[in-house]
């Protein structure tokens, strides 16, 4: 399997399943599209995962390779119709692109937070097998509200209803973060945008808490990365 990754920052990789990969021997290419690489000719790739950022959908003055890119997802789920996973800022251009809609949450969601699944999760070929309430983390401003015509809703929180779904039979979108590693708080919190939202939401200090509280759930953050990787393996073969 090929794999095709778009990043947007440099810290917010595919993190665990990098491991997993290599584990797997699936080849998989990044591009850095906040650095202005350009997106290749999609057809060699099995697979697509879009990864987390700073920006925001509709941030295309700013990033103007958002516009390419909600392209290439929409010709790769509508057109090529090949597995697509999103987390976090993937989820939410997996809906734009579809013409679905995001817009700013009247409470940020930011922290180890419980995410409840929906009873069509249970059969659902990404998130079988994963425990009906788990706990996550959780960093972002934005929410999907109104998603594709299609979509299926697959996990919900108190304060953002679409924590996950499933549009059509190959495109999976993800709001929480599944990809953690026992640095990832630590290399998110480098990230200025981000270790404001900490502050804001959370109070100053609150770094520490966060990275104590995620730790002692890592091994369940880890076991559900290893359950969702092995899953998307299948659909994807």
């Amino acid at each position: 399997m090929k794999v095709l990754v778009f990043q947007h920052i440099s810290c917010e990789h595919p993190g665990i399943f990098r491991q997993f990969f290599s584990e797997a021997g699936i080849d998989w290419q990044a591009v850095e599209l906040d650095a202005g690489e350009l997106i290749p000719d999609l057809q060699p790739f099995d697979a697509l995962w879009v990864m987390g950022g700073p920006m925001d959908v509709w941030d295309v003055e700013t990033c103007p390779w958002l516009v390419a890119e909600k392209e290439a997802i929409r010709r790769w789920v509508r057109d090529l119709q090949k597995p697509y996973l999103g987390l976090c800022l993937g989820h939410q251009l997996l809906a734009d692109a579809l013409d679905g809609e995001c817009t700013v949450q009247k409470r940020p969601e930011i922290g180890i937070l419980n995410v409840n699944l929906t009873d069509q999760a249970r059969d659902d070929p990404l998130f079988r097998g994963i425990d009906p309430t788990i706990k996550c983390l959780q960093w972002h401003s934005v929410a999907v509200t109104h998603p594709p015509r299609d979509a299926v809703l697959l996990a919900s929180s108190p304060d953002c209803e679409w924590q996950a779904m499933r549009v059509g039979p190959n495109a999976w979108g993800i709001q929480f973060h599944v990809e953690l590693q026992d640095s990832t708080i630590t290399d998110w919190a480098k990230v200025p945008e981000y270790a404001a939202a900490l502050d804001k939401a959370k109070g100053a200090g609150s770094l520490q808490k966060m990275q104590v509280e995620a730790k002692s759930h890592m091994p369940q953050f880890k076991s559900n990365a290893r359950q969702l990787f092995d899953n998307f393996c299948r659909v994807a073969n």
